[in-house]
């Protein structure tokens, strides 16, 4: 989350003219997060989150986040549910952007996850995927492979002032994995985003997930390896197999991983740490003037794609033989 957009008083008044939300408490902007422009909006009737949709969410693609935060509310899961208007719609127009209000969740995000929440998380992946099947909108990764040498092309001049030999451990990389990526393991809709501030949890329990906007089809083994990315590793960047085991056990509490997914795992998440790698490197050298956003460190996931890549087996992430 971030904010890129101003609203003013003015505007946010008439915005809110279609909804019955009380009066307005309290509006500030969050600077969390690379993506969308978010305010925390606090009025007399409740809590809600006010998205206006920058930079890589593609308007069309608003139906699809919408209708599956939607879908999995009304399977049980924990997640935002769109606010609607006096119209019935869930999306509109405020500083000529498209935007939303989804429902406050309560909890917190955990910055250094110990294994338990570590398992937490995985078991609400598989619920997560589990919740998901049925919802009949589908959208596609645009940031798969397919979509990978754009970006290097976008971060190509700029990597080694960022860390030296990126450029060359970057190029390398994709070769590699446009060689070996898997082809035909389980698939299904994913959330594809899903770090540890997106996960919030309330008296040691896992409260709820947020943050829907890169859910898309894809592997479901990759939402796993995005996740090994995210929730396991150290401080200083070393990979912590404790977490790794209690996610990965978590996830197959529900979901049993089939014989090719282990296999593909940790290809996967080598692509995983390829894709945050570069799109964080593409946010760094573009920022734009002015905005209040907080860009996060490319090189988190150079030194995550070096771990993995030293890594000669799926097994050495923490799976259990038995």
């Amino acid at each position: 989350m971030a904010v890129y957009t101003e609203v003013t008083d003015e505007a946010l008044a008439a915005f809110l003219q279609a909804y019955e939300l009380g009066t307005v408490t309290s509006f500030k902007g969050i600077a969390g997060g690379v993506e969308n422009t978010n305010y925390a909006l606090q009025t007399t009737k409740g809590q809600y989150i006010l998205t206006l949709y920058e930079k890589r969410v593609a308007e069309a693609d608003l139906p699809f986040f919408i209708g599956l935060m939607d879908h999995l509310a009304k399977a049980g899961f924990p997640c935002p549910q769109p606010v609607r208007n006096a119209h019935g719609e869930a999306l509109s127009t405020l500083a000529d952007r498209p935007a939303a209000l989804v429902t406050f969740l309560e909890g917190i995000d955990v910055k250094a996850p110990a294994a338990n929440l570590c398992h937490a998380a995985g078991v609400a992946m598989a619920r997560l995927h589990r919740s998901a099947q049925g919802f009949d909108i589908p959208r596609a990764n645009a940031l798969n492979p397919a979509g990978w040498p754009s970006l290097v092309a976008d971060g190509r001049g700029g990597a080694d002032t960022v860390e030296a030999g990126l450029e060359a451990l970057i190029v390398d990389e994709l070769a590699h994995l446009q060689t070996v990526w898997p082809h035909g393991i389980p698939d299904g809709i994913i959330h594809a985003d899903m770090f540890p501030d997106n996960v919030f949890f309330l008296e040691g329990r896992l409260s709820g997930i947020i943050d829907f906007y890169f859910a898309c089809n894809d592997y479901l083994a990759y939402d796993i390896a995005v996740s090994l990315n995210a929730w396991c590793f150290t401080a200083d960047l070393q990979f912590d197999r404790a977490r790794a085991a209690a996610f990965l056990a978590g996830y197959q509490s529900l979901r049993a991983l089939e014989e090719d997914e282990i296999t593909a795992l940790l290809i996967l998440c080598r692509g995983a740490a390829l894709r945050f790698l570069l799109t964080r490197l593409v946010d760094w050298l573009n920022v734009p003037p002015g905005a209040l956003v907080v860009p996060h460190d490319p090189k988190a996931f150079s030194a995550r794609l070096r771990c993995f890549q030293a890594m000669n087996s799926p097994w050495e992430l923490g799976l259990d033989r038995r």
